[in-house]
Parts: C-alpha cells; sequence; structure tokens
C-alpha cells in the first residue's frame, strides 16, 4: 500500500507545480490577476477549450503553448498513472483472495484462531513460533489486514458462522482457539464448531468465571481464565522467583533455546517396550523425560530410569528444538 500512496503523492506534485507555474507565468508574461491566472492555467490543462479571458500577447501565445505542451501531458499521465493503480489494486484484491482462498483449500490437520485481539494475538506467534500450520478469523478488516502484513493466512469474516467455519475448514481441522471478545461469542463458536467437526480439540478462553462450565460442557477441553492466571503468575514471580524465571524461559523461549514438547511413541517404534535406561535418550540426544503420559491417561511425574516405554504413551520432553524434534522422528520410526 505505501508504493500506491508514494505514486498519488507524486502525481499530486506533479499537477500542482504544473498549475503554480501556469499561474506564475500568466502572472509575470501577461500581467494577469492572480484568479485569472489561475483560471487560465485550469482551462489549458483541462482541454476545456474557452477563449482566453485577456487577449495574450506574442510572448502569452508562446508560453502558453509550452505550457498546453506540457501541462497536457503532465494530466494524461497523471490520468494514465491513476487508472493504472485503480486497476492494480482491483487485481490485487481479487488475486488475492484467490490466493487465500487456494492456501486455505489445502489446509489440512491444522489450526484456526477465532480472533485477533491481544489473546488472539498471542496464539497465533506461538502457532508461528511451533510451525504449525493455521488461520486466523476476524470480523475486523484492520486486524485481518494486520494480520496478513504480519505473514499470516487471515480471512476477514464472522466466525460465529458456520459458514465462515466451513470456508476455513473446520472438518479437517486439528484443533480450533476461540479468542473472540465475549464469553457468549466463544461459545456460539465451539457450539457450531463441535457440530460441523467432533473430533475438534478446543482451547477457549473466560472473561468471566461463571462461564467456565458452560463452556466445557460445550465442547471446549481447555478454558483459561486470563485475570485468574495472570495473578498466579503475578503472585509466582513473588514467592518463587526463580521457578517463575525458569517456567518462562521454557515456555516464551525467552532468551534460552529450550522447548517443552510432548512426543508419541508410535506402535511398532523400536523404542517401544524399553525402558528410559534401555533408550538412553538423555545421553544421546540432549533430551529431559520430565513425565510420562501413559495411553491410560495416567501422568507419571519425573519417571525413574526403570519405567517402561510402551506403544500410544506421550513422553513429556524438554530440550533444544532440534533435538526435540530428532527425538520425534525417532520415535515415530517403525521398526525394521
Amino acid at each position: 500500500m505505501n508504493h500506491v500512496v508514494r505514486r498519488l503523492v507524486y502525481i499530486g506534485l506533479a499537477v500542482f507545480l504544473t498549475l503554480l507555474v501556469g499561474t506564475v507565468g500568466f502572472v509575470l508574461v501577461e500581467d494577469y490577476p492572480v484568479f485569472d491566472a489561475f483560471y487560465m492555467t485550469l482551462i489549458t490543462l483541462t482541454t476545456v477549450g474557452y477563449h482566453e479571458i485577456h487577449p495574450l500577447s506574442q510572448a502569452g501565445r508562446i508560453f502558453n503553448s509550452v505550457l498546453m505542451f506540457f501541462g497536457v501531458t503532465t494530466m494524461f499521465f497523471a490520468i494514465g498513472v491513476m487508472t493504472q493503480t485503480i486497476i492494480e489494486l482491483e487485481l490485487g484484491e481479487f488475486f488475492g483472495k484467490r490466493r487465500v482462498k487456494r492456501m486455505i483449500d489445502n489446509l489440512d490437520k491444522h489450526y484456526i484462531v477465532c480472533g485477533y485481539g491481544r489473546v488472539g494475538r498471542g496464539a497465533a506467534n506461538e502457532l508461528r513460533r511451533a510451525k504449525a500450520p493455521f488461520v486466523i478469523v476476524d470480523k475486523n478488516p484492520e486486524k485481518v489486514e494486520a494480520a496478513i502484513r504480519a505473514g499470516m493466512l487471515a480471512v476477514h469474516a464472522d466466525s460465529t458462522r458456520d459458514d465462515t467455519l466451513q470456508e476455513v475448514r473446520v472438518t479437517r481441522a486439528m484443533g480450533l482457539i476461540a479468542a473472540l471478545a465475549t464469553d457468549a461469542d466463544n461459545l456460539f463458536v465451539i457450539l457450531s464448531a463441535r457440530s460441523l467437526n467432533p473430533e475438534l480439540v478446543v482451547a477457549t478462553r473466560a472473561v468471566e468465571e461463571e462461564s467456565e462450565r458452560k463452556l466445557r460442557n460445550a465442547g471446549a477441553g481447555a478454558v483459561f481464565a486470563p485475570y485468574t492466571i495472570t495473578g498466579h503468575r503475578l503472585v509466582q514471580a513473588l514467592l518463587r522467583p526463580h521457578v517463575f524465571q525458569f517456567l518462562d524461559f521454557t515456555t516464551s523461549n525467552l532468551g534460552l533455546d529450550v522447548d517443552i514438547e510432548q512426543v508419541l511413541v508410535a506402535e511398532g517404534s523400536e523404542f517401544a517396550s524399553r525402558s528410559l535406561k534401555e533408550a538412553q535418550i538423555r545421553r544421546d540426544l540432549g533430551v529431559i523425560v520430565l513425565a510420562i503420559r501413559k495411553a491410560n491417561g495416567q501422568m507419571l511425574f519425573n519417571p525413574p530410569a526403570e519405567a517402561e516405554i510402551v506403544a500410544g504413551d506421550y513422553l513429556i520432553v524438554m530440550g533444544e528444538p532440534h533435538s526435540l524434534r530428532k527425538l520425534e522422528k525417532l520415535l515415530a520410526e517403525v521398526r525394521a
């Protein structure tokens, strides 16, 4: 958009300077009053064809001839550039919408972020940091434009409508984040999304504490109350500052290249039916196993070296991103 504004500024300056030169010229050459000089310049540039306001001398006709040649050329050029700009904007918008639609059509196992306010913006940034495919839906065009400028895939639409959710391929999505302004809107989105995709994993925020139960009943797997969480973290920062700093490092990636990830042990993996001691994950990859979520839902914290890894378990691990990706690949490989 900056190049369009710059182009229009240049056009305006060219027309203004031409009018200024013509007006000053007629005042100096023919001693016209300022308004008459401006009017004479204007009808010359616009090729209206009115007669001369006052009879022109030989010098005035020479000046007017030069003004007609350069002035009319400037006006035609300005009209051409403006026409080109309008066409570019129209075509750019048309092809931009087609490109966005094509990218959305190709989405699969992605995430949908409903609302690009402060919460939605934070969620989108975290999804991008995790390199997860996602699309943003917001009915505020300025927020959508801001998301697109940030390099994100975004749609200007009302996420509470079923046709909007179908447009962003909710039936093929892995999860949805409801981060709209009110609990009522979030509740409506969750009900609509879960009716279209019963397997969808949904996370939302609750503005009012009493809305948490309703949002969970509607199908939200995770409900966060920002004010409660913020109050808890403020107290933790005062009472346990080192623990707070450690959690901030590992969850927000503030100055430390460390992530916490969940990694699935695939069926037939060579790590299945091994103990942590036998797998030697920490020695070979430098990854720490914080917990094991068993297939039956049991969470085993700080598992001992003798703890057995079984297919279907999730390992909650902490380490550098490239080591985590390597571990994920190893656990997914099927034993030959």
